[in-house]
């Protein structure tokens, strides 16, 4: 290696297009959904014929299909990215598309390459939300938005799922200026979309009946999240306060106000409380609110560098930021404590964190071209080690005296 040459892991990987986007594919769901064990009975079918022994029909065939396929022990420590961006609609050389990519939990290491690829030609995927209920997901673009559903593989490997362009037309979102910020609710049932020209929508999917529309929510959208019971939703502008929108009223609650300027925010799918990252000066804060009260918490200082992305576990243990300056903080979601900090993970600023569903890793992207994956360290537990210690000696004592 070069004398002063960076070292690049394993979890890190090149694509060869800035990234703006990402999110973790949730196989477990696509694995078990109806057209997923229709197409692996097909497979069960048809490997039985050829073995010319009698398939036997029973009302769980589900079960055993899964047990053939989704539990297979090669593909447990599978986890497959989406990730997407380019080079935008100018004539750069550098093609705009969205990438499925494998990361494997055991070697710690995602694939050299995407294993599958679909070009978007002149239009840049900018923002992304998955599916929670393993649906598909959708893509904003310059001026819509686009669903792609799973193309199934027979066999359900990992590495051999593609996707393709949905029959499901988003006609409220044609034609429209980009939608910057997206976000399903946990269930999978609401969609949330937030414009540059600050045009909020709620709609309920897939049937696209609307919830919640505002025209003037913001100077512009950047943020938007939902509660994990779906009942709330938080939006965020390039300026002014944060905003907390009561779907089921549809009316918007008293605005967060702090004297610092709002960069994201995020709930927490475990606990009643909402995060919100905070620019003062060049530094980043973290500031919490309870959502049963709203009112203020707790904030600290977390980052010395304007922070550019942001996300929460799924178990609401641990939150992580990535920065301009291309480094990594995860932190726990109880005291703000640093777990564990990357100096410079990327070579540029971060674009997109997120965390797996089992909250065993995170990935991160940057408009350096590279997609980077974090397993989660716990830290050794004090009090266990404490309490193995104690019962070691009362087990000893309790042998002496028997003695």
């Amino acid at each position: 290696m070069a004398k002063g040459r960076r070292a690049v892991p394993p979890c890190s990987k090149t694509y060869g297009l800035p990234l703006y986007c990402a999110a973790w594919v949730p196989l477990d769901r696509i694995l078990s959904s109806p057209d997923a064990v229709a197409t692996a009975e097909d497979a069960v079918d048809k490997k039985e014929k050829e073995r010319n022994t009698p398939v036997t029909t029973q009302n769980d065939g589900a079960a055993d299909v899964d047990e053939d396929f989704a539990l297979s022990p090669a593909h447990r420590n599978k986890l497959l990215l989406a990730l997407g961006g380019g080079g935008g609609e100018g004539r750069s050389g550098v093609p705009n598309a969205i990438l499925l990519t494998l990361f494997d939990l055991e070697s710690r290491s995602l694939s050299d390459y995407p294993v599958h690829r679909f070009g978007t030609e002149g239009e840049l995927p900018y923002r992304m939300a998955m599916h929670p209920g393993g649906d598909g997901f959708i893509c904003s673009f310059l001026k819509s938005c686009r669903f792609f559903e799973w193309d199934i593989p027979k066999g359900m490997d990992p590495s051999k799922l593609a996707f393709k362009s949905s029959g499901h037309t988003l006609q409220q979102l044609e034609d429209l200026r980009s939608q910057s910020a997206l976000a399903f609710s946990s269930d999978g049932s609401l969609l949330a979309t937030g414009g540059e020209d600050g045009h909020l929508r709620v709609f309920r999917w897939p049937s696209m009946d609307i919830v919640l529309n505002k025209t003037d929510a913001h100077s512009t959208v950047k943020h938007v999240d939902f509660s994990s019971d779906g009942k709330f939703l938080v939006s965020l502008g390039d300026n002014g306060p944060c905003k907390v929108w009561d779907l089921l009223s549809s009316t918007a609650l008293p605005s967060l106000q702090v004297e610092e300027r709002f960069n994201f925010c995020r709930f927490s799918e475990h606990n009643d409380i909402l995060y919100v990252i905070a620019r003062h000066g060049d530094v980043g804060k973290i500031i919490s609110w309870s959502t049963t009260s709203w009112k203020r918490i707790s904030s600290k200082k977390i980052a010395r560098d304007p922070i550019s992305a942001i996300s929460v576990s799924h178990d609401g243990k641990l939150l992580a930021i990535g920065t301009i300056e291309g480094d990594i903080a995860i932190l726990t979601s109880s005291d703000f404590k640093a777990q564990m900090s990357i100096n410079k993970a990327h070579l540029g600023p971060i674009t997109a964190l997120d965390f797996s569903r089992d909250s065993r890793a995170l990935v991160s992207t940057s408009f350096d071209s590279t997609a980077r994956v974090t397993v989660i360290e716990g830290k050794k537990n004090n009090g266990s080690t404490l309490w193995l210690a104690f019962l070691v000696i009362l087990l000893a004592i309790l042998l002496y005296y028997m003695k």
